[in-house]
């Protein structure tokens, strides 16, 4: 048996697999952030540490029996947070996280610093990463600076809290900044360009490696026998992508979770940060992941649910199962500023065209329409690269929704596939790192392809609409930095 565990923005998910890959059970309890300022976005790591022990106590609850025969535990998640602990390892503020955007200044500092941030890395400097954060709380809190002993990004606090030991896998630490992404190593330039050195960061290993194992009394907490392995895991995207089999070049994947993103593994660095494709390390050894990123989507159905005082269900219920022609509102999501293409902080989201005739449907098919926009974007970022698309794959919350799946083949015109489970592939893929870590098996027979469980074909006549549609949409985007 084996546990994966995805440490998200909105929630830790935990999952319970056995050996022919079935999910027996799973959990999930609820995290919240908090914005003290505009623009901050932050979160309390003891509730990542209460949220996960929640749904391990929940397991032992009702499937004690499997739980005992775990033998290797998976983590994912939410990547770039900057969690700073003292010398006693404890955190000395709440976690700045990836969707925060206040550090646009430090950004350009860095990259005036260090000249070769962009050939190390393969990314831009952007105010999501977490080197730049660390020179915001250089400048506006320099006594939490100097008493920053290591910094974790937040599934190592979680590992630390499970095991003892400050280590990451290099998936994750490659959206630091802090990272070769060709050396898959911690680059000392870069660190040096915060402040920081090899003893504030924690040691790295590949994602489907052996990294540590759970604490004695942990394990007999949650009623486990002998002492499960700890693999490196992986940042929340590259373990959807163990999740569903996107090991290899060729494959690609839409993210719909809090964020979204548009993602295509190669055997290469195929790097473009000027238009702010990121580029991190695979959980699969030599193997690397470019990424289109949006910082708001199913977080932005979320948002309009509470603005109507509806559930995301009643929403979504009355569009049926695909569009009969585009909504004639037009909607930017940019609730938290953008990353690709604009590396844009700033900018926020709006709706347009509304009118008296302007109903709740028309509204709620625009947002799903301009999440799907917006991945347009991130597909022509990647194309500038080289990398086509000819299908993908969705996972993450947003890939229940029949409709938006629609949306998103006519807006990308490419078949899009759903899995079964599909919300729940990055704790999935955790779990496939976690029995990696244990046997040692071939990656490419543990990691096989789930079976899809529908496919969503473009529509011409809707193709075209939507072609029609995409210059006036993006020519809403207004910079305001």
């Amino acid at each position: 048996m084996y546990l994966g565990i995805d440490l998200g923005t909105s929630a830790v998910k935990t999952v319970l697999v056995d050996s022919a890959q079935r999910v027996i059970a799973s959990e999930s309890r609820p995290l919240t952030t908090f914005s003290p300022r505009p623009g901050h976005v932050e979160q309390d790591p003891a509730q990542w540490i209460d949220a996960t022990f929640a749904t391990l106590d929940a397991l032992k609850a009702t499937h004690a029996g499997e739980l005992a025969a775990v033998e290797g535990i998976g983590l994912s998640g939410q990547m770039h947070g900057a969690t700073l602990l003292d010398a006693s390892a404890r955190p000395l503020r709440p976690c700045i996280l990836w969707n925060d955007g206040r550090s646009a200044a430090e950004c350009r500092v860095l990259e005036r610093r260090w000249p070769a941030l962009r050939a190390t890395s393969g990314n831009k400097a952007m105010p999501g990463f977490t080197a730049p954060k660390l020179l915001w709380i250089a400048t506006h809190e320099p006594e939490i600076f100097a008493a920053t002993k290591l910094v974790l990004l937040p599934k190592a606090y979680l590992r630390l809290v499970l095991s003892g030991e400050a280590i990451e896998d290099v998936s994750d630490a490659s959206g630091s900044l802090w990272l070769d992404a060709a050396r898959r190593d911690w680059s000392d330039a870069a660190l040096a360009a915060t402040g920081l050195s090899r003893d504030h960061m924690p040691r790295l290993v590949e994602g489907c490696a052996p990294a540590t194992t759970l604490r004695g009394e942990l394990a007999r907490r949650w009623g486990i026998t002998g002492q499960p392995v700890i693999a490196g895991g992986a940042g929340d995207n590259p373990a959807g992508a163990v999740g569903i089999g996107a090991i290899r070049p060729g494959t690609a994947f839409v993210s719909l979770g809090t964020s979204g993103a548009l993602l295509a593994p190669t055997s290469r660095i195929a790097a473009n940060p000027d238009r702010a494709v990121h580029t991190f390390c695979h959980a699969i050894p030599d193997m690397w992941i470019q990424a289109g990123a949006i910082l708001s989507a199913a977080s932005c159905l979320a948002r309009i649910a509470r603005l109507f005082g509806a559930t995301e269900a009643e929403l979504l219920a009355p569009l049926g199962l695909r569009p009969q022609a585009p909504s004639a509102v037009s909607f930017l999501p940019y609730l938290a500023g953008e990353r690709t293409p604009h590396d844009d902080p700033a900018v926020r989201g709006m709706l347009d065209g509304l009118s008296h005739g302007t109903d709740r449907g028309s509204i709620v098919q625009a947002v799903l329409e301009g999440v799907a926009f917006a991945l347009a974007d991130c597909r022509d970022a990647l194309a500038d690269v080289g990398i086509a698309m000819t299908e993908a794959d969705a996972i993450g919350g947003g890939s229940r929704s029949r409709f938006w799946l629609s949306v998103l083949a006519n807006v990308l015109n490419v078949p899009i596939h759903r899995f079964a489970g599909g919300e729940t592939g990055a704790a999935f893929g955790a779990a496939r790192l976690g029995r990696l870590a244990v046997t040692g098996e071939a990656i490419a027979a543990v990691c096989t392809r789930p079976q899809r469980i529908e496919t969503f074909e473009p529509d011409a006549g809707l193709v075209g609409a939507y072609a029609e549609r995409l210059p006036a949409w993006r020519e809403l985007y207004r910079p305001r930095h």
